[in-house]
């Protein structure tokens, strides 16, 4: 099984930027996709971004494309999500996804593996 680590929430204003890291340890597959997840306070967690381990294929929502950027680092089984221009609507907690093969994890059906999850929390 795929243990997944999250790091790198915290407090930012708008406009701010953050990163966050997703380590993977375990059994970690090297061609399955990764991705992140969102959850807001009474709202259903929803999709932010996937990368393929193999090929660096990506997906965004519609609402964190040009903002966010999802990349990996293979040696060292880490994924990461760049967040650039945030909003006070990217509040939410963040959890890193490890997918089940090599398909980009768009929604939750196709995870695997869910960490923990991180608080990221920008005022206005």
């Amino acid at each position: 099984q795929v243990q997944l680590a999250e790091s790198g929430g915290g407090l930012v204003q708008a406009g701010g930027s953050l990163r966050l890291s997703c380590a993977a340890s375990g059994r970690t597959f090297s061609r399955n996709a990764m991705g992140w997840f969102r959850q807001a306070p009474g709202k259903e967690r929803e999709f932010v971004a996937a990368i393929t381990w193999i090929g660096g294929s990506t997906a965004y929502a519609v609402s964190v494309k040009d903002r966010f950027t999802i990349s990996r680092d293979n040696i060292k089984n880490t994924v990461y999500l760049q967040m650039n221009s945030l909003k006070p609507e990217d509040t939410a907690v963040y959890y890193c996804a490890a997918g089940r093969d090599s398909t980009l994890i768009v929604s939750s059906a196709l995870v695997g593996s869910w960490g923990q999850g991180t608080q990221v929390t920008v005022s206005s």
